[in-house]
């Protein structure tokens, strides 16, 4: 029986002292610290998740619009095949392009039909391909906000998280230090269990930081890659136009 009462006392220690009883525990402060990093941590991960979707889908339709814009000359079977990878920002950047090219040869076909001035055409040429090309770079502009749409709070996860671990941390070694003045006692069983409950919030702000610096770097290249594929395809698609479709007015 005494051996059974011992090791029944001391599975009882060893659970008051696992991470959950220990977590719980902690003061009202350090609870409020681990709670506020568990929420951050799970926006994180859910962010990194659709992300991580997201950029995938955007990486394959942009390899497939390419490889269609390759074989494809027409603008007009273009556009279709566009409209069959919604996910890709190249899409989204031809479709604006389009956009603008199918509404600058409608007003020049009825400057045509008012007969214009030929000394005003060049000028005319120019204002033309100069709204296609903000065109393009606004369409290049929204979608590079739209791929970072998210990402940055990874980055302000990562920067602010062990500060907010460290200051949960801060509060309970001072909470350990009152319970030595209380207790009038700096035994290791009084000073232990405070610096656990005070180390745990460094470990949850470490815990919520690590996986938001790793992911918040990984997006930013990826979306980096895709931003230059945006400014190449606009740097291609002005050309494109400017050497066939507009001189020659026609889609």
């Amino acid at each position: 029986m005494p051996e059974a009462a011992g090791a029944a006392l001391a599975l009882h220690t060893v659970n008051d002292h696992s991470f959950w009883a220990i977590a719980m525990g902690a003061g009202w402060v350090v609870k409020g610290v681990m709670i506020l990093l568990l929420l951050f941590s799970v926006i994180c991960w859910g962010i990194i998740l659709t992300k991580a979707r997201t950029i995938s889908k955007a990486r394959t339709d942009t390899q497939r619009l390419f490889g269609a814009f390759r074989e494809l000359r027409k603008f007009s079977l273009l556009y279709a095949e566009a409209e069959r990878f919604p996910r890709s920002p190249i899409a989204h950047i031809f479709k604006a392009g389009y956009a603008e090219l199918s509404r600058m040869s409608r007003v020049s076909q009825a400057s045509q039909t008012n007969e214009p001035d030929s000394s005003e055409e060049p000028e005319y040429e120019r204002t033309g391909m100069d709204n296609i090309s903000r065109s393009l770079q606004q369409a290049v502009t929204a979608e590079h906000a739209r791929l970072e749409k998210g990402v940055h709070f990874l980055a302000t996860t990562g920067s602010s998280a062990p500060f907010i671990g460290l200051f949960g941390t801060v509060w309970g070694i001072m909470e350990s230090f009152r319970q030595i003045g209380v207790m009038k006692s700096a035994s290791l069983a009084v000073v232990a269990p405070g610096i656990a409950e005070a180390l745990i919030a460094t470990a949850a702000g470490l815990a919520a930081a690590i996986p938001a610096v790793i992911f918040y770097n990984y997006f930013l290249g990826r979306i980096n890659t895709i931003a230059a594929e945006m400014e190449n395809f606009a740097s291609e698609l002005l050309n494109i136009i400017e050497r066939t479709y507009w001189k020659r007015r026609q889609l």
